[in-house]
């Protein structure tokens, strides 16, 4: 979807004009880490995954404005029904989210009975429809943990999260072969060549990265979790091994501290995709509205939802 709706706006009008039409139509604006500048500046809250989720459950307007991906988008409409969710490009997807399939997972299912099917959330809603419990970069490693020692786990669709997840826990799993792009990129080179160019700088790599760059990093987080970690830490660089997105945030709540990417290329094209002028003409034209089948609704919720809860995990059909 193109963004030259308001080509002749400058972006200090299209920021009033979305502030104006927020509160006409009680709409709020969430947008993930790996946005644009722009984007995240305007937005009324920007986080990870795990942030957006809750956020999205706990907002009191009406219209939720989803500067993100479409499974993001998708998750929060299954999560707040009630509310209109809007995906300003719908256009903006997840290659990983597409690399698994209900059907898939259905029948993977069928061969391991009694498993505990874990769902990354970057995922459809098909997926998570047929898993137990659904888990983010910030949460995975407490979800693998609240899976009793004698249940078997599929772990769909990032098998680069899983197999930290597996490191970290020591819990066996099968992994289902999907990856995400962007940050397959990111190469243990490209982390010796950061290291080497800030020799004193705290290496961050997101889980979603290859084995060998997990293992040669000093921290593995998800993106809210480098923003924590960064915060706290006494180090004055780091180098990050994200889509280059997170930066902006990095910077701008680290006044003084340096960032770098480990690979400045790891760009992911969907997320880059929603405009201010998007979400402007979004919310005038009030599209592209998120809806989600309710048959498979209430029961990818059902996953999301546990996710939230605490306790042991155990197949849906046994609870």
């Amino acid at each position: 979807m193109a963004a030259n709706d308001h080509k002749d706006m400058s972006l200090d009008e299209i920021l009033s004009e979305i502030a104006r039409l927020k509160k006409e139509r009680g709409a709020v604006v969430l947008a993930h880490n790996y946005q644009l500048p722009e984007v995240q500046d305007l937005a009324d809250f920007a986080g990870d995954s795990l942030e957006l989720a809750r956020k999205g459950r706990e907002v009191d307007e009406d219209v939720i404005v989803f500067a993100g991906v479409h499974f993001m988008a998708e998750t929060a409409a299954m999560l707040a029904p009630e509310k209109t969710v809007l995906l300003p490009d719908p256009d903006a997807g997840c290659p990983m989210a597409d690399m698994a399939d209900g059907p898939g997972l259905e029948k993977m299912r069928a061969e391991h009975p009694g498993s505990v099917v874990v769902c990354y959330v970057n995922s459809t809603a098909e997926v998570k429809a047929q898993s137990d419990v659904c888990c983010t970069s910030s949460n995975a490693l407490d979800i693998v943990g609240r899976v009793p020692a004698e249940r078997e786990i599929i772990f769909v669709p990032d098998r680069f999260l899983g197999a930290h997840a597996m490191k970290t826990t020591g819990r066996r799993m099968r992994l289902w072969p999907g990856h995400c792009p962007v940050h397959n990129k990111i190469t243990l080179e490209d982390v010796q060549a950061a290291r080497e160019a800030h020799p004193d700088g705290i290496v961050m790599v997101h889980p979603e990265c290859r084995e060998e760059v997990s293992e040669a990093a000093d921290e593995v987080l998800s993106t809210g979790g480098m923003c924590a970690f960064a915060k706290k830490s006494d180090a004055r660089t780091f180098l990050v091994g994200t889509e280059p997105g997170l930066l902006h945030r990095l910077r701008k709540e680290n006044p003084g501290k340096t960032f770098a990417p480990v690979r400045e290329d790891a760009i992911c094209p969907d997320m880059k995709l929603t405009t201010p002028a998007a979400i402007l003409r979004s919310l005038e034209r009030m599209e592209t509205v998120v809806e989600v089948d309710e048959g498979i609704r209430e029961a990818a919720a059902g996953a999301v939802e546990e996710m939230f809860a605490t306790g042991p995990i155990t197949p849906r059909g046994e609870r």
